[in-house]
């Protein structure tokens, strides 16, 4: 198994800025590995808020969250922010895969990287559904 490499700053096409907190950080000083994951599903959801897509309370389809995945190559730490960049990878029928980064203001290389797959299901029965044409526009529009 080869080690990931991290991806530079061109690879995203959508953007989320967020300021780090104290609890953030775990006792070695730095961001804890599990917030990275809280970060990647803000940015994805304040992308479909802004696009107009998410509605929480009563939209239909809904997206849920069946894969992630995060490789960490720099530290982060409190105090600070943090950029949150997106782009979707590959767009199915029913799913959508993101690829995130995790960058300091201002680097060129992520200080991490990770994956999120989304998948439309309808709000009652659960059950996966085709995207609608605006959510495919929205995920072709931040497509590499």
């Amino acid at each position: 198994m080869s080690r990931p490499v991290a991806p530079f700053r061109t690879r995203f096409r959508h953007w989320c800025r967020l300021t780090l907190r104290w609890a953030d950080n775990d006792a070695y000083g730095h961001v804890n590995n599990a917030i990275y994951y809280q970060w990647f599903d803000s940015a994805v959801n304040t992308m479909l808020v802004e696009a107009k897509l998410l509605d929480i309370e009563a939209g239909d389809p809904i997206a849920l969250v069946v894969g992630t995945s995060c490789n960490y190559f720099a530290p982060l730490s409190f105090p600070g922010e943090v950029e949150v960049g997106l782009a979707v990878e590959k767009l199915g029928r029913s799913s959508v895969h993101y690829a995130l980064g995790a960058f300091a203001p201002g680097s060129e290389c992520a200080a991490a990287a990770g994956t999120f797959t989304h998948v439309a299901v309808d709000r009652a029965t659960r059950r996966p559904v085709p995207w609608p044409e605006p959510w495919k526009s929205v995920y072709t529009s931040i497509m590499v």
